[in-house]
C-alpha cells in the first residue's frame, strides 16, 4: 500500500510502498478516502527534521544528554547503532483521516465492516491507503457528511477541546489569537456557542477568512488591537482569549494579557513562547490554562490502546466524544470544514502537498489552510504481500531467520550480531506497522516484509524465528512458532502469564524429543565475559554459594508500555527475570523457593516495582536480589557480590571484575560494558548450525520464568513460595 513518510535524517517527504497494517484485537482496519495535513503541527515536524544534526542537537540538549547516558550504560558501539537506526529510518506523517471500515478486531464492539468513520491519532490515522486504528480513536460518520469534511475531525476535536477549556458563556467576548486551521475552526465553534468572536493574526489573508467564517471582528496584529478589542467589549476587555498560534515568540501570551479583562480565562492550544509577563497576569488575576490535544483520554494508554472508556458521569467529554460532537456540528452546518480547504492533492503527489508548507511550490501564491489528500476510491481489499520465492525454494534452514518485532533494542543488540554469524540469512520481518517493517527490512537487508505474524510463520523457507515484540505477545507467538515447527529465540520474558507458560510447557513436552524445535530465551547476562570469569573462578568450589545482586533500575513512567498489564506485565516479569536466571546460572542450580518483599508500606507491589527477593536453590545456594528504582541514576546499574568456598568475587556493571582468594585480589577491567548480547547470539547461532543442544536447557528456562512469577505471588501473599 502507499503511505506518506518522512526520512528522519534529511527531512525529505516521499510516498513509500509498505505492507498494510495487521489488526489487533482492539483495532479496526480502515480504507482511507481522505486525510488532512495539519499545517501547524506537521509543518513544525517537517521543518525540525529537515535541520542539520548539529542544529537538532543544539535545540534538544535533553536528547544529547540521554545519548551520553546510553553511552555510559551500554557502550559506544550499541549507542551508535541505536542512533544510526533512528536516523536511517522513515517516520509516518498524519493524524486526521476518514474512510470505510473493512475489518474489526475481536474486542471491538459498536463498529462493523462498511461503516464510514473518522479516525484520529499520530501513528494510527496516518496518510496511508490503509490504517489500523484503536476503537476509541474511531467514530462513525453521519450519512450526509462527506469524507473530506470528516477528515478534519481530529483537528476539529483539538479546537473543540480548547473551546471547552475556555468555558464560554452566551454573549462572551472571546479573542482568538492565531487564525490558522485550528484557529479558524475555533472561530466557527465559538460562533456556534453564541459568543462574540474577535480574530487576530499577522496575515491579512487569515483575517479575511475569519471574517468570511463569521468572526464579529478580525484584526491584523499590527493594528491597535487593544483599543479595538476594548471597543467591541464595552471597554471591559475579552472575557476569554484562546491562543491557537504557532510561534517561538512570546507575543501571543503578552497580547492575551493586554486584551483580557479582569479575571478572564486565557487558554493555550497552540505552541508559542511561554514567558508570561507577570504584570497583567498578576494584576488581572488571569486564569491561564493549557488545552491538551483532543481531550480527556489523550496520551492515556489504557484509553487509547486498551480501549477503556471513561464513564460519562465522571468525564463527559472524552476525545472520542469530542470527535462525535464535531461531526454533529459539521452535519448541522454550524461548522463548515470544506470552506477551509485551499488545496487538494492525490496521495501520489503528497510531496507536492508538503512543499506548500515550506513555500517550495508554485501553488504557494495561495496561503494553504486546509490541505486534503485524496485516495483512490477502490474496494479492493488490502493486499497482504507474500514473501518472494526462489525458483527452487530451499528446505527449511535453521539459519534462515524471520523477525517478529524489531524495535530499537532488536536493531541495536540482536540484528547486528546475527548479521555477523556465518551462514545466517535474514529472510523476513514483521513489525507492528508497515512503515516500521519497511524500515527494518531496508536497513538490514532483510528479503521480505510481512504484513502479519501468521504469514511469516507460514513461510516454509524460514527455519528460525526471533521474537522481540512487546511482552504481552510473547506467549502466544512462541507457541504459534513452535507449532509451526520453527526454532525460537524470544527476548525475555518467555511468557507474561503463568497460564501461557503452562501451555508452552505442555505443548513442548508433548513432542517427541527428536521433533522438538530449539527454544532459547534472551537471558544474555549469563553469556557476559565477566560472568565467564566468575564461573572459572568458582569452578572447583563444591560448597553452596551466596549471591547478592543489586540493581539500580531507575524510574520508568507509569504510562510506559512495560507497566501495562496488557502489553508489558510490569518490571518484575519484564526485567527481574534476567537476574533470577543469572543467579541460577552462577550457583549452577535451579531455584526451589522464593520469598520477596516490595519496598513500601504494604504487601502489594510498589508503584516502581522496587523489591528485595531471596531465592533458595536445590544445591543449598542462596541469592538476594535488590531491584531498586528509588536511587540516583549516576550509580552504575548492576553490582554483583558472590561468596563461597573461601572466595569472593565482585562484578561492577559487567565491566570491572574483582576476584579475591588466599588474601590476594586480582582485578580485570574491560573497555566497555558487555552484558553478553553478542556472545548469546553467537551461542544460539552455533547451536542452530550443529543441531543443538540449546545454549540454555528448556527446564532451566521454565524454572527461571516460574520463579519470577512466584516473586509476584510472594509479594502479594506475604509468604515464602515453593516451586
Amino acid at each position: 500500500m502507499k503511505q506518506v513518510a518522512q526520512y528522519v535524517k534529511s527531512g525529505s517527504v516521499v510516498v513509500l510502498d509498505v505492507p498494510p497494517p495487521s489488526v489487533a484485537s482492539g483495532q479496526v482496519l480502515v480504507r482511507v478516502h481522505a486525510s488532512v495535513i495539519s499545517i501547524g503541527t506537521e509543518r513544525s515536524s517537517v521543518t525540525e527534521r529537515s535541520q542539520s544534526l548539529l542544529t537538532k542537537a543544539r535545540k534538544n540538549p535533553e536528547l544529547v544528554a540521554r545519548v551520553l547516558e546510553q553511552v555510559r550504560q551500554q557502550g559506544l558501539g550499541a549507542t551508535v547503532r541505536r542512533v544510526r537506526g533512528r536516523l536511517e529510518s522513515w517516520t509516518p506523517l498524519g493524524y486526521s483521516a476518514a474512510g470505510v471500515v473493512e475489518e474489526v478486531g475481536r474486542a471491538v464492539t459498536g463498529l462493523a465492516p462498511g461503516d464510514r468513520v473518522a479516525c484520529a491519532g499520530a501513528g494510527y490515522a496516518s496518510h496511508a491507503e490503509w490504517i489500523a486504528v484503536p476503537k476509541n480513536l474511531c467514530v462513525r460518520m453521519p450519512d450526509d457528511v462527506s469524507f473530506e469534511d470528516a477528515a478534519y475531525t481530529t483537528i476539529g476535536a483539538i479546537a473543540l477541546q480548547g473551546v471547552r477549556q475556555t468555558q464560554p458563556n452566551l454573549g462572551d467576548v472571546v479573542a482568538v489569537i492565531g487564525l490558522g486551521l485550528v484557529g479558524l475552526l475555533t472561530v466557527q465553534l465559538l460562533k456556534a456557542n453564541g459568543c462574540v468572536v474577535i480574530g487576530i493574526d499577522p496575515d491579512p489573508e487569515a483575517v479575511r477568512r475569519a471574517k468570511q467564517l463569521g468572526a464579529d471582528a478580525a484584526l491584523v496584529r499590527q493594528d491597535d488591537v487593544k483599543r479595538l478589542v476594548g471597543a467591541r467589549s464595552g471597554h471591559l476587555g475579552a472575557d476569554a482569549v484562546l491562543i491557537t498560534a504557532a510561534t517561538k515568540s512570546d507575543d501571543p501570551v503578552r497580547l492575551a494579557g493586554e486584551i483580557a479583562r479582569d479575571r478572564a480565562r486565557v487558554v493555550l492550544v497552540g505552541d508559542v513562547g511561554l514567558q508570561l509577563p507577570r504584570g497583567p497576569y498578576y494584576m488581572k488575576e488571569l486564569d491561564f490554562r493549557l488545552s491538551r490535544s483532543y481531550g480527556p483520554g489523550r496520551y492515556d494508554p489504557s484509553y487509547e490502546e486498551e480501549g477503556r472508556d471513561y464513564p460519562a458521569g465522571y468525564v463527559r467529554w472524552t476525545e472520542r466524544r469530542n470527535m462525535e460532537e464535531f461531526l454533529r456540528l459539521v452535519r448541522s452546518a454550524a461548522v463548515t470544514p470544506a470552506s477551509l480547504t485551499t488545496h487538494r492533492h492525490s496521495i501520489d503527489d503528497a510531496a507536492g502537498a508538503y512543499a506548500l508548507l515550506s513555500g517550495g511550490s508554485k501553488e504557494r501564491s495561495v496561503r494553504p489552510f486546509g490541505v486534503v489528500l485524496e485516495y483512490p476510491d477502490s474496494a479492493v481489499p488490502a493486499k497482504r504481500p507474500k514473501a518472494a520465492r526462489k525458483a527452487a525454494a530451499a528446505a527449511s534452514d535453521a539459519l534462515a531467520i524471520g523477525f517478529i518485532g524489531a524495535g530499537s533494542f532488536a536493531q541495536s543488540m540482536l540484528l547486528p550480531p546475527l548479521q555477523q554469524q556465518k551462514g545466517v540469512r535474514l529472510l523476513g520481518v514483521c513489525n507492528a506497522t508497515g512503515m516500521s517493517t519497511k524500515n527494518v527490512a531496508s536497513q538490514f537487508g532483510i528479503r521480505s516484509a510481512f504484513a502479519s505474524v501468521a504469514e511469516l510463520l507460514q513461510e516454509p523457507e524460514i527455519g528460525t524465528v526471533v521474537i522481540a515484540s512487546r511482552h504481552g505477545a510473547h506467549g502466544a507467538q512462541v507457541l504459534a512458532a513452535l507449532k509451526a515447527g520453527k526454532h525460537v529465540f524470544v527476548e525475555k520474558p518467555l511468557a507474561m502469564l503463568p497460564e501461557e507458560l503452562d501451555e508452552i510447557e505442555r505443548f513442548y513436552r508433548s513432542l517427541p524429543e527428536r521433533r522438538r524445535p530449539m527454544l532459547m530465551v534472551g537471558f544474555n547476562r549469563r553469556f557476559a565475559p565477566s560472568i565467564g570469569d566468575i564461573r572459572e573462578f568458582f569452578a572447583d568450589v563444591t560448597s553452596p554459594l551466596t549471591v547478592l545482586y543489586r540493581v539500580n533500575a531507575g524510574q520508568v513512567p507509569l504510562t510506559h508500555w512495560t507497566r501495562s498489564p496488557h502489553d508489558g506485565g510490569g518490571r518484575i516479569v519484564g526485567e527481574v527475570c534476567h537476574f533470577v536466571d543469572l543467579a541460577g546460572s552462577l550457583v549452577g542450580s535451579d531455584p526451589v523457593r522464593v520469598h520477596a518483599e516490595a519496598v513500601g508500606a504494604d504487601r502489594s507491589t510498589s508503584e516502581d516495582d522496587s523489591l528485595v527477593a531471596t531465592l533458595r536453590f536445590s544445591n543449598g545456594s542462596t541469592a538476594s536480589i535488590a531491584y531498586l528504582a528509588t536511587g540516583d541514576a549516576s550509580i552504575p546499574k548492576e553490582h554483583l557480590f558472590i561468596s563461597g568456598g573461601g572466595r569472593t568475587a565482585i562484578v561492577d556493571n559487567f565491566q570491572a571484575v574483582s576476584l579475591a582468594s588466599g588474601g590476594a585480589i586480582r582485578e580485570k577491567k574491560r573497555a566497555t560494558v558487555d552484558k553478553g548480547h553478542r556472545a548469546e547470539i553467537a551461542a544460539f547461532a552455533e547451536a542452530l548450525r550443529i543441531g543443538g543442544p540449546a545454549p540454555i536447557p528448556f527446564d532451566t528456562l521454565v524454572r527461571s520464568t516460574r520463579a519470577t512469577f512466584l516473586i509476584e505471588e510472594s509479594i502479594r501473599r506475604g509468604v515464602s513460595v515453593d516451586l
